[in-house]
């Protein structure tokens, strides 16, 4: 069993560095205006929570741990708004931990540390993005059957696999507005990035098509670049690498040049 890893890598030197272990098998993680890194802790021995840490003084706290006074199941990922909102999904897909959210759903952490739920029709969620107009909210359904830690035995059976639009209203709100790709029953997306035009990098895990796929707002595909194995999620580099998209897949992490610059949040 590992204490999972929070690797750093350097792109001038191509060096890669061990930045935290145990990580609280930590998943999606992204840095906020402030320059701090927001990181979803996963279940299956870790922290179920979000942590952020300065990275000045690497002194991290703690700003979600429960809901209705009980943990979380597994946050996945997270996106950060404007007003400094973080938007997180919590589904489960490994742990032996008592699953004690009713709702595999999408959560708003607002500046004053209350935690609000926002999305309940997602499925099971796992990749979330807002744009950069601050309008939409864009979630990934991957229902994978995964509930936790089962004998190999039991077969797994695939749900809902779809990426999902919804309305993102001023007070951080969400509500349903479509499905801008159906997956099914094929296996579907992982994460996702945004560019500054709003485009969406997606990293899909179909066996028959794996790598990512590029799409415009209203879901129309753009580009595809097929990855060696299955990609689990994308980001775009800062400075002089903010054209750089990162993918990271089951073993490795990979990169490529692209003709579009990654949105970021302002930094104050």
């Amino acid at each position: 069993m590992q204490a999972g890893h929070i690797m750093r890598y350097n792109p001038e030197t191509g060096e890669t560095t061990l930045f935290r272990s145990p990580s609280g098998m930590s998943n999606g993680m992204e840095f906020d205006a402030q320059g701090r890194l927001v990181v979803a802790e996963g279940a299956d021995f870790g922290g179920r929570r979000i942590t952020r840490t300065d990275m000045e003084t690497g002194k991290s706290e703690i700003i979600a741990g429960l809901y209705n006074g009980k943990p979380f199941n597994s946050p996945n990922d997270l996106s950060i708004d404007e007003q400094g909102r973080i938007y997180f999904t919590d589904p489960r897909y490994a742990g032996h931990e008592p699953v004690e959210q009713p709702i595999f759903g999408v959560y708003r952490i607002d500046p004053d540390g209350s935690i609000h739920l926002v999305v309940t029709d997602a499925g099971k969620p796992n990749g979330v993005a807002v744009s950069p107009d601050q309008q939409t909210l864009y979630v990934i359904s991957h229902d994978n059957g995964a509930m936790g830690s089962f004998p190999d035995e039991v077969p797994l059976t695939n749900g809902r696999m779809a990426l999902l639009a919804y309305d993102l209203s001023p007070e951080g709100t969400a509500t349903f507005r479509k499905i801008l790709i159906d997956y099914a029953p094929q296996d579907g997306p992982d994460g996702m990035v945004v560019d500054a035009e709003g485009n969406l990098f997606v990293a899909v895990r179909d066996e028959a098509r794996p790598g990512v796929r590029v799409y415009t707002p209203e879901g129309e595909e753009l580009a595809y670049v097929k990855t060696p194995d299955k990609p689990t999620n994308v980001a775009f580099g800062r400075g002089k690498t903010s054209k750089t998209l990162y993918i990271t897949a089951e073993n490795c992490l990979y990169s490529i040049q692209t003709m579009k610059e990654g949105y970021h949040l302002p930094q104050k």
